[in-house]
């Protein structure tokens, strides 16, 4: 099965690498109006954990990573069209992997900047797998609430 996976958790710490994902997180909820700052597509494995796809920030980029997903950090959304979407996830993050992440596309959210053929943020990712038009205007809790309307293609 797969979901979009939205991340609503907080990140923990004062350390210096923890400051800027705290801030980043806030920030993202603040200007988008929601309670999610990061979002990926997770395929569910027979262990409990998920493989995960999106552009992350903390990983430089376009990633595939297998994690658990616990609930009090992470919404799922089921998604319909299961193979269909596969087969866009498979296509995508074959010709993305390792794009690094689009710093200037995910202020877009504000500014409306246009999308870089070779830089990606989380949600305009996945949006493309979706098959949304103009990607790049989704934030993760626009992504939200297209899926929950049962607006993905």
């Amino acid at each position: 099965m797969m979901y979009l996976a939205l991340y609503k958790g907080r990140k923990r710490g004062w350390k210096p690498r923890d400051v800027p994902a705290r801030l980043g997180d806030w920030l993202t909820r603040t200007v988008t109006r929601g309670p999610y700052s990061h979002c990926e597509l997770a395929v569910s494995r027979t262990d409990g954990q998920f493989d995960c796809y999106t552009a992350s920030v903390r990983d430089g980029g376009v990633r595939h990573k297998t994690m658990p997903l616990p609930a009090d950090k992470w919404d799922l959304l089921p998604l319909s069209d299961h193979a269909d979407l596969q087969q866009s996830l498979a296509k995508l993050y074959a010709q993305t992997q390792g794009q690094p992440y689009d710093w200037p596309g995910a202020a877009g959210f504000v500014l409306r900047t246009h999308h870089r053929k070779d830089k990606w943020f989380c949600s305009e990712w996945c949006g493309q797998v979706l098959g949304l038009p103009e990607s790049w205007r989704f934030s993760p809790n626009d992504l939200a609430a297209v899926v929950k309307r049962g607006g993905q293609v």
